[in-house]
């Protein structure tokens, strides 16, 4: 049972209290007990306007549903659904031009284009590997992984296997000759790099002393002139450091004694508090705001076991070397941190009202992570993570300007409570809802002087594309989605209203994530895509990954595409109204079975570590098993379509649930060897098994199509009865 304690007419839990007086208050110039009374204050204000916001979610859902089973099928009449939308309020007027104005911006956000890292903040070895990820080793992301391939002898082997170590080379001389070529000759015939007289001097084999053809690309170095050990280069605002060290194995085969090429890489990364999170309770939700508290105080650190040896993780320090033109040469050491809260939908017991509810999440996220990331905002703190002296803060799932708005003057009263300058907290906008997207420049209106992104999860956009339109017919199979008009105009909009409003020099255009961890191969043919569309940063799933979809912002300067793309015609509003319906085509028997199986699968997959281990994010196998990033929006995306066909007839519950069995047994031996795992079948009774096939059969009427009311209530039963 969580113990609580009276606060104001608040009952807060005392795990949360505790918390927040003997570990977050001290060295902050906030009293407890005003602290206390004054959210008390902002709870009684803001909750109902949440509540309200999310009856009309429903409201506006029973039209759309009405509207659709009175004409089922695509939609015949764009004009009348248009109209439809927009007197019962789900597309609004957008206004007048207008530039946002948002000021004290961080440059990884406001100036330079590059990787973006999500990461689960409950974890604390995950949250530090992703603060760290600001430099990474192209060599070690290049050995590692399938970049390179493993053929002709150059196999990945635990020893160094110097045939892949040359392919390694080969790669890394290329990317130097790409983006520093020399005036004469090139990188790969390089037999030494100094300095003299603030020139990087290059000597190649053939005994010619060159430079580089852009001299001003060299900009510092350390060590001595004629023999440095750190030599660092910058290009589209991005530094590459070439590292000579003479006990490395790949410096001995290479000609210039080049160890590595260290690459900036996670100019950003969100700490994430939601989709990637299981918190369901207040012990869980002090996990991660404990974790947050010492990113922002510099103090976070982690004890693991490393090559047999105990090490001890923290943040990195900033990275000093000698400017070419003498003095201090500084390059922040991590990568910048944002926050993402919950949306407006859930609740949590962490605090109750005056009438023993659960006061939304939402709020008290924003209350509590801006209050630990005070602490960075001090003037003594040697590890800082906003130069800026702002708190950045990601709002997902909102449905449009109305709950945009909600959330400007959330963190109104949090600057007032906690005396914080107004627009301090800046505000990430994720243009993943419908209802948000055919409204996104109302939506930036709302938050112009404090919006620091705008980001398309094409994940839950398509989950609630698939809600939104639940009622009209039944929907492609999931790998054809992608394939139809609308999901390229929501992407094309999102760029075009986001440059429309003056975004460029002050927030982020921001794609989704590559979900396949494994495959850099294919990254790096694919994800190049997301600056050449115009946006300046893009989602990655672990460190490696951001070191090698930085080489892309060296490919692309993308201020140049966003420069090209500002007279192109807006996308089309239509073409993002469409739904992805089947019409009268339906599918074959065999891809009807397989969608079924592979959706359930995943669900399973996913939902079972989610509730038995609490685990929010995972590299999950499929059904051919190959490991897929899930999180709640892929989770999201499967159980809805599953949902759409069960309602219009494609198949029945009954062949869901002996589907859901059947995939129980190929995701109980993908886990055989976890001691922690619980297998599901044979008695299909546990509380994972359960909530993966509510998820579908209730599908049609959770709200959203959200997956978060579903496993919440699961996880919490199976931790009662733990």
């Amino acid at each position: 049972m969580t113990e609580y304690i009276d606060k104001y007419s608040l009952q807060v839990s005392k795990v949360f209290a505790d918390f927040i007086e003997q570990e977050v208050l001290p060295d902050l110039p906030v009293e407890a007990e005003s602290l206390w009374q004054g959210f008390s204050n902002l709870a009684t204000d803001l909750v109902p306007v949440n509540r309200s916001l999310l009856a009309k979610r429903d409201v506006i859902q029973q039209q759309i549903d009405q509207w659709h089973r009175q004409q089922p099928g695509p939609i015949a009449d764009m004009e009348a659904y248009q109209k439809l939308l927009t007197e019962i309020g789900y597309l609004v007027d957008e206004g007048g031009d207008f530039t946002i104005t948002t000021a004290n911006v961080d440059e990884e956000i406001a100036n330079i284009a590059g990787p973006q890292l999500v990461v689960p903040i409950n974890n604390a070895r995950f949250a530090l590997n992703a603060a760290n990820a600001r430099w990474g080793s192209l060599y070690d992301a290049l050995y590692g992984t399938d970049a390179i391939p493993e053929t002709d002898g150059a196999e990945k082997t635990s020893a160094y296997n110097p045939k892949r170590g040359d392919l390694v080379i080969a790669f890394g001389r290329e990317v130097l000759d790409n983006h520093f070529p020399l005036q004469q000759g090139a990188h790969i015939a390089a037999k030494s790099y100094c300095v003299d007289d603030s020139q990087l001097l290059i000597t190649l084999t053939d005994g010619t002393t060159t430079t580089l053809a852009t001299p001003s690309a060299f900009v510092a170095f350390a060590g001595a002139g004629n023999a440095p050990s750190d030599i660092v280069l910058k290009h589209n605002g991005l530094h590459i450091i070439i590292q000579f060290n003479p006990n490395s194995p790949i410096a001995a085969t290479d000609s210039a004694g080049i160890s590595d090429l260290i690459i900036e890489s996670a100019l950003s990364a969100i700490m994430d508090c939601e989709d990637s999170v299981a918190a369901v309770d207040a012990e869980d939700k002090v996990i991660v705001y404990r974790n947050w508290l010492g990113l922002m105080k510099g103090d976070l650190s982690v004890e693991l076991s490393k090559g047999g040896k105990t090490i001890t993780r923290q943040l990195n320090p900033d990275r000093l070397y000698t400017a070419t033109a003498g003095g201090e040469y500084r390059l922040h050491g991590r990568s910048l941190m944002l926050v993402r809260n919950v949306g407006h939908l859930m609740t949590n017991d962490i605090i109750l009202d005056s009438n023993g509810d659960r006061l939304p999440e939402g709020i008290v996220d924003a209350m509590a992570t801006v209050l630990c990331a005070m602490h960075d905002l001090k003037d003594n703190n040697e590890l800082h993570n906003s130069r800026q002296k702002s708190v950045y803060i990601v709002k997902p799932k909102m449905h449009g300007p109305e709950e945009v708005a909600f959330s400007n003057t959330l963190f109104n009263r949090v600057e007032d409570l906690l005396s914080l300058p107004r627009n301090t907290i800046k505000v990430g906008v994720m243009d993943e809802e419908r209802r948000t997207t055919v409204n996104l420049k109302a939506c930036i209106r709302e938050v112009k002087e404090r919006l620091v992104f705008i980001n398309t999860g094409f994940l839950d956009r398509t989950g609630d594309e698939i809600h939104t339109s639940m009622e009209a017919g039944p929907i492609v199979p999931k790998g054809d989605i992608k394939e139809l008009p609308w999901i390229n105009a929501y992407e094309d909009l999102n760029v075009d209203i986001g440059l429309e409003c003056g975004l460029p020099g002050k927030a982020q255009i921001g794609k989704g994530m590559w979900a396949i961890p494994d495959n850099m191969h294919a990254m790096l043919q694919a994800k190049i895509s997301h600056p050449q569309s115009g946006a300046n940063c893009a989602w990655v799933p672990s460190p490696t990954a951001a070191t090698l979809h930085a080489l892309h912002y060296h490919q692309v300067n993308v201020a140049e595409v966003q420069q090209a793309l500002r007279s192109r015609t807006r996308a089309s509003l239509t073409d993002i109204l469409t739904p992805p319906l089947m019409g009268n085509d339906r599918p074959s028997a065999e891809t009807i079975r397989n969608e079924l199986d592979n959706n359930c699968q995943s669900i399973l997959g996913y939902v079972v570590r989610w509730v038995d281990l609490g685990i929010g994010c995972s590299k999950v196998p499929d059904i051919n098993n190959v490991g897929l990033m899930e999180d709640r929006a892929t989770l999201r995306v499967s159980s809805q379509l599953l949902a759409n066909w069960v309602r219009h007839e494609i198949f029945s519950k009954e062949e869901v649930i002996e589907a859901m069995k059947r995939m129980a047994v190929i995701v109980d031996k993908q886990n055989a060897g976890d001691p922690a795992y619980t297998p599901m079948a044979p008695s299909y009774q546990g509380c994972a098994f359960e909530a993966a096939c509510q998820l579908v059969l209730a599908g049609c009427a959770v709200p959203s199509g959200y997956t978060e009311p579903e496993l919440h209530a699961q996880r919490e039963r199976l931790k009662a009865q733990l």
